[in-house]
């Protein structure tokens, strides 16, 4: 696994994880993001991001916006291998969200 800096091959693959189910809702702003606004905002912030690649596929992405950490991994990645390669590179937990079953 490695971390790569976000460029426009990567946009829809942000987009579309951050709209799957399952993984949304991980998030404040749960609401569907379109096409036209994802683009947007990636013109804006796409330099705070970069994509973790398990070789050549997306697995998840980091960002830093406003001191606020974005982080999404694609459920077919998620797990403990994902917390250390975030950690390996200097990040560190502070904020856990918790679902009810």
């Amino acid at each position: 696994m490695r971390l790569v800096k976000n460029n426009y091959v990567y946009w829809e693959f942000i987009r579309n994880l951050r709209n799957m189910d399952g993984v949304r809702q991980g998030f404040v702003n749960q609401k569907y993001i379109s096409q036209e606004q994802h683009e947007a905002y990636m013109r804006e912030n796409c330099e705070f991001f970069y994509i973790c690649l398990d070789k050549t596929t997306p697995m998840g992405y980091i960002g830093v916006i406003d001191d606020d950490i974005r982080i999404a991994t694609h459920p077919d990645h998620q797990g403990e291998a994902s917390l250390r390669l975030f950690e390996s590179c200097g990040f560190k937990r502070k904020y856990y969200i918790l679902e009810k079953n």
